[in-house]
């Protein structure tokens, strides 16, 4: 890695990458984990929904066939991968958003179901926006310089936790109207915390087109960057 003390620090702490490699490995976790196993899984189980399931299985299937070539060549295809990451944070939080969608829809009485999925799916929307407004605030205020100078002794942003807070409340507001079952009241509440995560990777769509504007300082910083394995340093792979 080229000297770039003439770059802003706030710009080198947004373009912090992993590697290639470590780009692969977070695929393989995230989906197997968040997406497959927490995602998939629920959406199979009883009480089965054919219309979630078909609602949740088609965008998944999607973002499966798109990891294909990352597993396979992360190092030729490493910039478009924060476009495919970001859209995976949205799709992960929207597989999310049904199935709580899904847990409410058993236990709501009839007459009110669409009226719970506009309001859910209003509350998915405004969580993936309020994480992007996140990160750009984050960034232009040199939070992330911050979190990568001092660790874990900086707090998260403000914004975030509360976009997340927010989200969980109305979701357990929601529920706590329509049900009184305390399994009820956990599950919304566990898939609304994994929700803000999956939703922060959604910024990962803004990071690719930053990079896309700024390749000649992605290039000063990385100068390997989007090169084929062959081509580059074995030392530093």
């Amino acid at each position: 890695m080229q000297k770039h003390q003439e770059i802003d620090g706030n710009i080198l702490s947004y373009l912090k990458f992993q590697t290639p490699k470590e780009n692969r490995g977070n695929i393989i976790i995230f989906f197997l984990i968040f997406l497959d196993l927490l995602g998939i899984l629920p959406l199979l189980s009883e009480p089965f929904s054919y219309g979630y399931f078909l609602a949740g299985i088609i965008p998944i299937i999607f973002i499966h066939l798109w990891a294909i070539i990352y597993i396979f060549d992360p190092y030729k295809y490493e910039h478009s991968y924060y476009l495919f990451f970001g859209v995976y944070g949205i799709i992960n939080t929207y597989v999310y958003f049904l199935l709580i969608q899904k847990l409410l829809d058993a236990h709501i009485i009839e007459g009110n179901h669409t009226i719970i999925f506009v309001i859910g799916f209003i509350l998915f929307l405004a969580l993936i926006i309020a994480m992007q407004f996140a990160n750009m605030k984050m960034f232009k205020t040199g939070t992330y310089k911050k979190l990568q100078e001092k660790g874990n002794n900086i707090q998260i942003s403000p914004i975030i936790a509360a976009s997340g807070i927010g989200y969980i409340i109305s979701q357990l507001i929601i529920t706590f109207i329509y049900d009184y079952s305390l399994r009820m009241l956990i599950y919304v509440f566990l898939f609304g915390l994994l929700s803000i995560l999956t939703a922060y990777f959604s910024t990962y769509v803004h990071r690719y087109f930053y990079i896309k504007k700024h390749k000649e300082v992605v290039k000063q910083v990385y100068p390997e960057f989007g090169l084929p394995k062959l081509k580059r340093n074995q030392k530093y792979l």
